[in-house]
């Protein structure tokens, strides 16, 4: 037999006999199983996995930045104790002439290259931001780059220390990285006499990275033949670092090097940290880059660590290996059983599965003698199908009659109590519109009587106390000029007297009509208003805008809504202390479907505002803020405007502004009364 019969012969198994489509069948989903897991893993790997690297590297680049910090702060506390020490206290009471010389030379007992002592008059050789601190009295610390001349007057020897060659070059870098503290201090009478100026060179510090390293990749925290490193930068070049000339064979540092074109750009040109995987000389290193500021914040250089990248995913790719392993085994396993077990299964299995699938399409169809004996576990299977399938058909069609028939009662029942509900929210609105309406009636009746009353008994003896001082005015004849300023204040007390009365009788007239009811638009109507407003305001620094867009007329009294609107309008100018921008604006009064109904006034001022717990109040009579205001202007605006079947709205922030909104009817109302009985009608 060859091959492409041994093929052909397998094909037509594969299709006739259930025990291999079903060893297909169960095999598929694990093999699909088998590719999700690897695909998973390979998404943990490069995704999961190599976020948790970079945050690593990320972390590890902060606690170098901290041991940097903490290097320099040791640094400053060296200088410190150098300047707080009994021999530099007693030269410079008794020797102060050669403690220059003397502070020079203490640079190695205190572990630091270099060690000066600047006298006050030099204070101009350091920069603007160093002049600042020193002169406050600061201690500083900072990085710095200086070429050679500058390491020469720090310490002869650093420009030796300082050199690098630089690899592929064939030159010299000659300027140092270092790490400076400025140390200032004060005589007695508070006046800066020295600078104690010490610090560290950068270049070639192997043991201070080296520091870092150990201190940033302790043992045991890296993959087997991975390393960590670390790095100073002086611009871009590394000019002190472990990173090793080989990775293989580690060996050789790699100072001289300079940093990659993607890396200088993100750090040194854009300020950027760079957290990602770079070319590090002659290998890729999961690394991240801060750059390094100088005093004046301009950036000299960078800090890096790192470590390689290939030992991590020979990690990773090996565990991925051993995990596709397994799997497969246990597909091949799984497969084995499966086709062991599939032999004595097939043919009832197949026929049950015949049946299910017809009686999901639709068709009348039963299982029927298997061919096995009554015990058999299939036949009984089969047996109870059947019989499930018969109770199946009778409970559907029982189902099917009850759910036509809940069906038909649910839809009654709903829409019954829907109508129910409407009405009744109708009902609730109405009544309440009606009880308002009643209990505010009520009030302003009361309140009409009573504000009556006392206008009609002020006037009387107002008209008594003015035709005396009138009759006192005739009879002084010249000696009145006297008198003349109190007579004046006299005069306008009683103007103020009739002002007050004259509201309080409005008030009380307020549910009668004085005007014609007529159609007007709305626009001229406020034009006018402002009119009145600019002329009873004389204030050179009051300005008003305006944007009038309404279109729909209004059914309104004429002088009683002028009344209202220059009465909200004066209202704002006080509000702002007669200065400032008072904003009038007009459009249609539109319902939920965008149709007009009304017309809106809406005006706004920049005053104080008012504070939230007046605001229920500012409509009740008699309540004001203002010392010459009676608290009836809003109240009677309310009521006229209430009598064409509108309201007016208020919205306030304090020490923001308050914003008036008349809402105008198309169709006015002619009274309360008239109101309450549509709100009768509509409820019958």
């Amino acid at each position: 037999m060859n091959i492409k019969q041994f093929i052909i012969m397998w094909v037509r198994r594969f299709r006739t006999m259930v025990r291999y489509r079903l060893l297909v069948l169960t095999s598929i989903p694990i093999f699909i199983t088998l590719l999700a897991l690897i695909a998973l893993t390979m998404y943990w790997t490069v995704t999961y996995t190599w976020q948790n690297a970079l945050k690593n590297v990320r972390a590890d680049l902060a606690v170098a930045h901290h041991s940097m910090e903490l290097l320099q702060r040791e640094q400053r506390m060296q200088l410190t104790s150098l300047a707080s020490s009994y021999d530099f206290q007693h030269r410079l009471r008794t020797d102060e002439a050669n403690l220059s010389d003397w502070v020079n030379e203490q640079s190695a007992s205190y572990g630091l290259d270099f060690i000066v002592l600047h006298p006050a008059s030099a204070l101009g050789e350091f920069s603007k931001a160093n002049r600042r601190l020193l002169l406050k009295g600061e201690e500083q610390t900072f990085f710095q780059v200086l070429d050679r001349s500058a390491l020469e007057r720090l310490n002869r020897d650093l420009p030796v220390y300082a050199h690098i060659p630089l690899l592929n070059e064939n030159s010299i870098e000659t300027r140092g990285l270092v790490s400076r503290s400025l140390l200032p201090i004060f005589n007695k009478q508070g006046d800066l006499q020295w600078i104690v100026d010490g610090g560290m060179l950068l270049n070639n510090s192997t043991l201070l990275v080296d520091r870092i390293r150990d201190l940033v990749y302790a043992s045991n925290t890296l993959p087997d033949g991975s390393i960590g490193t670390v790095t100073l930068f002086m611009d871009d070049l590394r000019v002190s670092t472990n990173v090793p000339l080989d990775s293989e064979s580690l060996n050789g540092r790699a100072i001289g090097t300079r940093v990659s074109d993607e890396v200088k750009q993100a750090v040194l040109e854009q300020g950027e940290h760079w957290v990602n995987r770079a070319y590090v000389y002659d290998d890729w290193y999961v690394s991240a880059y801060e750059p390094l500021h100088d005093h004046n914040n301009n950036v000299i250089g960078m800090l890096y660590t790192g470590y390689l990248e290939w030992p991590m995913i020979k990690v990773y790719l090996t565990n991925i290996v051993e995990l596709g392993i397994g799997i497969v085994i246990v597909l091949f396993l799984s497969g084995l059983i499966v086709y062991r077990g599939s032999k004595d299964l097939f043919l009832p299995i197949e026929k049950i599965h015949q049946v299910a699938k017809a009686v999901q399409l639709g068709l009348e169809r039963r299982i029927g003698d298997l061919g096995l004996s009554q015990d058999h576990e299939l036949q009984i299977l089969g047996e109870q199908f059947d019989s499930m399938l018969d109770q199946l058909k009778n409970r559907n069609e029982e189902i099917q009659q009850a759910s036509i028939e809940l069906e038909d009662k649910v839809a009654k029942r709903t829409q019954s109590l829907h109508e129910k509900t409407e009405e009744l929210e109708q009902h609730i609105k109405l009544l309440n519109q009606a009880r308002s309406r009643l209990v505010t009636s009520e009030k302003l009746a009361a309140l009409g009587e009573l504000t009556a009353g006392i206008a009609h008994e002020i006037n009387n003896p107002t008209a008594v106390i003015l035709g005396n001082v009138e009759l006192l005015q005739f009879e002084l004849e010249g000696d009145a000029e006297r008198v003349k300023d109190e007579l004046v204040a006299i005069h306008e007390q009683i103007d103020r007297i009739r002002n007050i009365t004259r509201s309080l009788l409005q008030y009380s007239r307020q549910g009668g009509v004085q005007d014609e009811v007529t159609w007007h638009h709305l626009n001229p109507l406020v034009e006018e208003s402002l009119t009145l407003v600019r002329t009873g305001t004389k204030k050179q620094d009051l300005f008003i805008e305006k944007d009038l867009n309404a279109r729909c007329s209004v059914e309104v009294n004429r002088h009683q809504l002028l009344q209202v609107l220059v009465n909200l309008q004066m209202n704002g100018v006080h509000a702002m202390d007669d200065k400032g921008l008072l904003r009038v604006a007009t459009e249609d009064w539109l319902d939920e479907d965008q149709q007009a109904i009304g017309a809106v006034v809406h005006i706004t001022d920049h005053g104080c505002g008012i504070a939230e717990e007046n605001l229920d109040r500012i409509f009740d009579p008699f309540y004001t803020t203002r010392r010459s205001g009676t608290g009836l202007g809003l109240s009677v605006s309310q009521g006229i405007v209430s009598q064409s079947g509108g309201e007016i709205t208020v919205e306030s922030k304090l020490g923001v502004g308050t914003t008036f909104s008349v809402y105008l009817p198309m169709k006015a109302l002619n009274g309360p009364d008239a109101m309450d009985e549509n709100l009768i009608e509509s409820q019958a």
